[in-house]
């Protein structure tokens, strides 16, 4: 007959600190050769209360185990670390950052002459999914009922033609022009006696203004190709940006991708000599495995860069399962921004927290 023993008759596991199998199921997931296990975060508080440990969440804890650390950033990119969190919060900044940062992206297309091969439904699209260099913190959202003006509206030209006996012409986002002083298009009133008005209404230019007038309101990159014009065709419109988030269409999505992954663990459980490490070596199609020279014609392998590890578990199938150990870390988040350009990749990350935070802040104002 078997006897049921608690944590608390283990002699060698003392108050207060969890068994090794019982830590590993609780911070690591283990990834075996046919699909992992323990993935499943331990949110109970008082799930080890038995053996002395605390397991639930508070600020302090959290602000404690919290760090993020900064691996790799540039001009459209950033690579960093984010330890100490859950991955229901890591997805939170991801949904963010993709739906919920505004940007500027253009809106509405006032036609005026396409001859092109492109219909005005399609060059239309193609216009609206053109990224702006425009900071969509100096603007304002336009609503149903409000007049476009100088806040809430940025006006660009395309004016662009081939003449006949020409070659092709390729029309690129360097030849759209910012009009600063809004649409140069002018609307009939319902009355026909009055004087005819502008699409816009700006009652002033918009690189008059301060914080808009440190830098044109261009296009973010001036090679992308909006349409090929054959002899005599042409293109005359007037692109419309106002401001939006992703959730209402991809085109104000401020992110070209934003994605995480757990810190993989990569653990040799005995030592792989010899032509075997040669082997271990060549079967990781990333160089997660290196030589080390022992000396004396021996050799060993290594684990060198556990970090690029993708998890295609070819260094565990076969004789190496005995050899390896997968894993991955579950309150450590490798997290990466690809901006498209309005903000850089670390304001993007900042505004996703000023975001988090007022929607905490709704919550417990609806709680109280």
């Amino acid at each position: 007959m078997s006897k049921k023993v608690s944590a608390l008759d283990m002699p060698d596991v003392p108050m207060g600190q969890l068994p090794e199998h019982l830590n590993r199921q609780r911070t690591r997931v283990t990834c075996n050769a046919d699909a992992p296990i323990h993935t499943d975060a331990v949110h109970y508080s008082g799930a080890y209360s038995l053996m002395g440990v605390d397991n639930s969440m508070g600020l302090e804890k959290f602000s404690k185990n919290f760090k993020v650390e900064i691996v790799r950033l540039s001009e459209d990119e950033i690579e960093f670390d984010m330890i100490g969190i859950d991955a229901s919060l890591a997805n939170a900044f991801r949904r963010i950052l993709i739906a919920e940062i505004p940007t500027m992206a253009i809106e509405k297309v006032l036609m005026v002459n396409n001859t092109s091969l492109i219909a005005d439904e399609v060059l239309s699209h193609r216009l609206g999914l053109i990224p702006l260099d425009a900071d969509p913190r100096l603007f304002e959202y336009l609503s149903e009922n409000d007049v476009p003006n100088e806040r809430n509206t940025i006006v660009y030209k395309l004016e662009v033609s081939c003449k006949k006996d020409s070659p092709r012409n390729t029309v690129k986002t360097s030849q759209l022009k910012w009009l600063p002083n809004g649409s140069e298009l002018e609307m009939a009133t319902l009355d026909k006696s009055a004087k005819v008005k502008s699409y816009t209404s700006f009652s002033c230019s918009q690189d008059s203004l301060p914080e808009i007038s440190k830098k044109p309101l261009g296009v973010k990159h001036d090679d992308i190709i909006i349409a090929k014009l054959g002899p005599g065709q042409a293109i005359e419109l007037e692109a419309h940006a106002v401001k939006g988030i992703g959730k209402v269409h991809a085109k104000w999505s401020p992110v070209a991708s934003a994605w995480y992954r757990m810190l993989p663990e990569v653990v040799l459980l005995t030592e792989v000599k010899g032509q075997d490490a040669e082997k271990l070596v060549n079967k990781c199609p990333v160089n997660v495995f290196d030589i080390e020279d022992l000396g004396h014609g021996d050799k060993k392998a290594v684990v060198a860069n556990p970090r690029a590890c993708t998890l295609c578990r070819e260094c565990i199938r076969g004789v190496n399962e005995e050899l390896v150990e997968l894993g991955r870390v579950k309150h450590h988040f490798i997290f990466t921004i690809e901006s498209t350009g309005a903000l850089s990749p670390e304001e993007l990350f900042i505004e996703a927290v000023k975001i988090l935070e007022e929607k905490c802040d709704r919550l417990l104002s609806e709680l109280s």
